[in-house]
This record gives C-alpha cells, structure tokens and sequence, in this order.
C-alpha cells in the first residue's frame, strides 16, 4: 500500500512531468519530442492520474514504432496491462482522424501537383494493415481526385480483384482515369506476379472504356514501389 505523503509526491511528480512535456511541446512542436513522448501526450487525456512514460515506451516498443501503435487493432492495444478498452479507442480516434487529415489533403486537388502528399496518404491509410486492401483513387479529366474507396479487403497476401468491377466503378463516377493503390503487409512492395497479371488485365478492360490507369502503388512498411516508374506500366 503506497502511504499519503508517496501519493502526494507521485501526483507531483506526475503533474510536473506532464506540464513540462506540454510546455516543451508548445515551444518547438513535433520535431522536439521523441515518438514515447509523442504518445505520452496522447495518453494524457485518456489516463489523468498516472505516469504513462513507461506505458508509452512499452508500447513503441511492442509495435514498432509510433505509426505502428495507432495502427493497432483495439485487441492488440489491450493486451498492453493498463490500455483498457476506452483508451485504446481513444488511440484508433487519432488515427482515424490523421487518416482523414491526410486525405483531405488529396482530395479534390490535381493529384500531379500533390503527388507527394497524395504518397503520404497512401502510407497512413494502408502501410501498417495487417491484411491486403485495394484501393482506387478516381480522377476527372484534369486529374482531379473525385473519389477514394477501398473496393476490396483480402488476407495477408492476397486481395481478389475483379476488373469489370473496377471500370463499372469507375463509369459510375464518371472518371476519366484511375490510380490503383494496395499494400504489402509483409513490407516488401516488390509487384508480385500476380500484382503484375492483375493490373494488365484492368489496363485492358479499362482501355476499351477511354480510361486510363495513371499508376499502380503498391504500399510497404517505410517505402512504396510504382509500376510507372519501375516500367511496368
């Protein structure tokens, strides 16, 4: 049992290190705190009365970092001794919300002149996902992005992809061409063959339409590969 005056010091304690991480972070912004701190802050709201120090280290160290921590499923973040159920959903809150931050940054803009938020977005939104999503960016004919939609969730090394469904998407929206994004949970964003199979076909079918596919991304962990640059488009 931790007596009176223990308590009193450790709410101190506790206070002090909070007021000056807050401070520290009001003076020189994200480029001043280490990614624990990072997190540290987002736990202050959602655990008032404890030091999350050693809560946030731990974390970062069990995920792999602090993109990877958001990016936790709420099952994996409550296996974490003192992350309940309501603070890891306060965790994915965030996440959602640097998702659409990103998002917003892309949508409704040229995507030639925005090519590198329109990469940091891709990377938010799929790069930490343990399973293969497919995702089509829909652009008008100044290449504008109209529409963002995952058509297709797969398992870990697969997404099965219909390309009639892509172009019939894409009618439906009136794009005048398409860029086709997925992931790679295992990290590697190397094309597979089945990558590269996938995409002539949806080349084809949407050739016979006037669409045309601009690129396809494929998403890793800490890089990307695009089937424009690599010549395979």
């Amino acid at each position: 049992m931790v007596d009176a005056p223990t308590q009193t010091y450790m709410s101190s304690h506790t206070t002090g290190h909070r007021e000056r991480l807050r401070s520290r972070f009001r003076k020189v912004g994200i480029d001043g705190v280490q990614d624990y701190e990072l997190l540290e802050l987002l736990l202050f709201r959602a655990i008032p009365r404890r030091d999350v120090k050693p809560l946030a280290k731990e974390m970062i160290a069990t995920f792999g970092g602090f993109a990877q921590t958001l990016a936790a499923p709420i099952d994996r973040l409550t296996e974490i001794k003192g992350i309940s159920e309501n603070v890891a959903q306060e965790l994915k809150i965030i996440h959602a919300a640097s998702i659409k931050l990103a998002q917003e940054r892309v949508l409704n803009r040229p995507v030639i002149s925005s090519w590198n938020d329109l990469l940091a977005y891709c990377r938010a939104a799929m790069a930490d996902e343990k399973t293969e999503l497919f995702r089509i960016l829909f652009l008008d004919k100044k290449n504008i992005l109209i529409a963002d939609e995952v058509q297709q969730r797969g398992t870990v090394d697969h997404t099965p992809v219909y390309p009639r469904e892509v172009v019939k998407r894409a009618l439906e929206l009136g794009a005048s061409a398409i860029i086709l994004v997925h992931n790679h949970p295992s990290g590697d964003p190397t094309p597979s063959q089945a990558d590269i199979e996938m995409t002539k076909q949806i080349v084809n079918a949407s050739r016979a339409l006037n669409i045309r596919v601009h690129d396809h991304l494929v998403i890793g962990h800490d890089k990307h590969a695009s089937f424009k640059s690599l010549g395979l488009l």
